[in-house]
Parts: structure tokens; sequence; C-alpha cells
């Protein structure tokens, strides 16, 4: 489908004062356009979580339900294998009471 189409919708406040907010900063032309990229967002996250559904029915289909300890196994191989790339907090001096 090419084009635009009206569209009238309710949302929540809080939803409009951000998408207002967007727009007052310069990081949406308009209303439409912010509600627009959000649904656009939406409909590629549905599409990408349908092909995960789609990915695990499959491998399941062909070696089995994935287990709880596969699970666990994966997030711990995944761990000890990540990168750390934040640095550990700034330490700071801390005052006691009665000592300056």
């Amino acid at each position: 489908m090419t084009g635009k189409q009206r569209l009238s919708a309710s949302v929540d406040a809080e939803l409009l004062h951000a998408a207002q907010a967007a727009v007052d900063e310069g990081r949406a032309t308009s209303i439409s356009a912010w509600v627009n990229d959000a649904l656009r967002l939406k409909a590629e996250h549905d599409r990408r979580m349908q092909a995960l559904d789609s990915f695990l029915a499959t491998y399941e289909a062909e070696h089995g339900v994935i287990t709880e300890v596969e699970i666990d196994q994966a997030v711990r191989r995944a761990r000890s294998r990540a990168t750390v790339v934040r640095s550990a907090p700034a330490k700071t001096a801390r005052s006691h009471r009665g000592v300056a």
C-alpha cells in the first residue's frame, strides 16, 4: 500500500505529551510522523517476533523442545563469553556523621 490514510485514534495522554515533546524538540516533524514511526516500529517488532516463533517451532520440531536446563546453560555460556563494555562505577568518598 502506498500513500497515507487518515486515522482517528484515542491514545493515553502521556503518549500524546511525548509525541508533542518530540515535535517541540525537533525529533519529529509532526505528531502524525511520530505516530507513523511508532506504528512502523511496532509492525517491524511483530514481524521479528513471528519469525522467531516460526524458527523456534521448526527447531523444536526437528530437535525437541528446548528445556529450562538448556536455556540456563546457554545463558551461562553467553555470559562467560561476554565482553564488558561498561566501566565499574566511580568510587565516591562518603562522608560519615560528625566527620567532615
